[in-house]
């Protein structure tokens, strides 16, 4: 009987790039982040979303992030081939990704010229207001990161604060009430932002993919499951398919709890992905 011949309906890689991808974990070290970007706290490194997005997308079909930041989505479509909108609170990171957009497309040499991409000073929590005025079309795919519920104020937070005050960069996304990051109470958080990703299901595509990079968070000396709980929050909308985890073997380990108590030095995030169907 003759070999089926491969056809490939998701997006434009080789079988044995698609094989690579399923593996369940991923080692990823980005390269160093440029100064300009240097200033958001969280940044996800481009290279890491280029890497979602040239599976769960062919050239010429769109992305959204509605946590933009810096821009990370946008640059990594762009190198893609792909359109690309984002929306971000915090006018200053707003602008921050409107420039590495326009140094990008610079970079590209024109091979960009032809592709969207375009950042929304918004918060988005109002993505239905946003939907309803047809400012983003039907998406393909969804990649974002939300904050870790206020973990840039915990007590544990604090070193890490110093260094980055010393150094003139920001130590929270922004002191404005509607940012996520500064919410306090942990089931009004998870609320909050379980309500923003369902709210995105009017503009997607069926069957597109919504990938979401979260990390379970300790604080108070317990474990809240983030990863798990915000999973559970969206199964009324979205299918949770499968997770992949992105293990970060670059960083120092610190002795949390020696000789006294169990304390893991947390170096993974789970990348949930979820499908509109």
């Amino acid at each position: 009987m003759p070999k089926r011949p491969f056809v490939n309906r998701l997006n434009e890689l080789d079988p044995k790039s698609w094989l690579k991808f399923q593996k369940s974990w991923f080692i990823h070290t980005p390269p160093p982040r440029s100064k300009e970007v240097l200033r958001h706290p969280a940044k996800f490194p481009e290279s890491l979303a280029q890497e979602f997005i040239e599976f769960f997308t062919k050239r010429g079909q769109v992305v959204l992030d509605p946590m933009v930041g810096t821009g990370s989505t946008l640059i990594a479509a762009l190198r893609s081939g792909r359109h690309a909108y984002g929306i971000e609170l915090n006018p200053a990171y707003a602008e921050i990704a409107r420039q590495q957009v326009a140094a990008e497309r610079a970079a590209l040499n024109g091979s960009a010229d032809l592709l969207t991409c375009e950042v929304f000073r918004e918060n988005a929590a109002d993505l239905p207001e946003l939907i309803a005025r047809d400012t983003i079309p039907a998406v393909d795919y969804v990649l974002t990161s939300p904050p870790y519920w206020n973990m840039l104020h915990s007590r544990g937070a604090e070193t890490q604060r110093q260094r980055r005050a010393a150094r003139d960069l920001d130590v929270y996304y922004s002191q404005d009430p509607d940012d996520l990051g500064n919410v306090a109470d942990y089931t009004e958080f998870l609320d909050r932002l379980a309500a923003i990703y369902r709210s995105l299901q009017p503009c997607l595509k069926p069957q597109a993919y919504l990938t979401i990079i979260v990390k379970n968070v300790k604080k108070g000396g317990r474990i809240y499951p983030l990863a798990w709980d915000l999973a559970r929050n969206l199964e009324s909308v979205y299918t949770l398919k499968d997770e992949r985890i992105w293990c970060q073997d670059d960083i120092r380990l610190a002795p949390y709890g020696l000789g006294n108590a169990w304390v893991s030095n947390t170096f993974h995030h789970y990348c949930l992905q979820f499908r509109n169907e």
